[in-house]
């Protein structure tokens, strides 16, 4: 199977489109809050392991996303969990998403 990946900038936002054979689907990044170094974790919850730290001004993609430890931070309190890798989770209240709510399936 080949699998083929185009970045572009729409509005200011960068998109991913991922082709693989007849399948495509778009993939949106979204902006870790301004001056924040995020933990990524190994599972949707501060009790799971820390697996790296985002840099300042990182843009972050969201597979899905799970229900898991509810956390506080510049986008409100929620307990929503964003997939940004394989195994690695951010709280969405750091990612700004324009959402209060789920913008992605959830995990399975």
């Amino acid at each position: 199977m080949s699998v083929d990946r185009v970045e572009e900038t729409v509005g200011g936002q960068v998109t991913e489109a991922v082709t693989a054979e007849a399948t495509t689907t778009a993939l949106r990044y979204y902006s870790v809050a301004p001056g924040v170094r995020l933990n990524v974790r190994s599972g949707p919850g501060t009790n799971y392991t820390v697996v790296r730290i985002l840099s300042e001004g990182a843009k972050v993609p969201i597979y899905c996303q799970s229900p898991g430890t509810t956390v506080t931070g510049p986008y409100g309190t929620t307990n929503i969990w964003d997939n940004i890798n394989n195994g690695q989770y951010v709280s969405d209240a750091y990612v700004n998403t324009g959402s209060d709510g789920y913008v992605r399936p959830r995990c399975s």
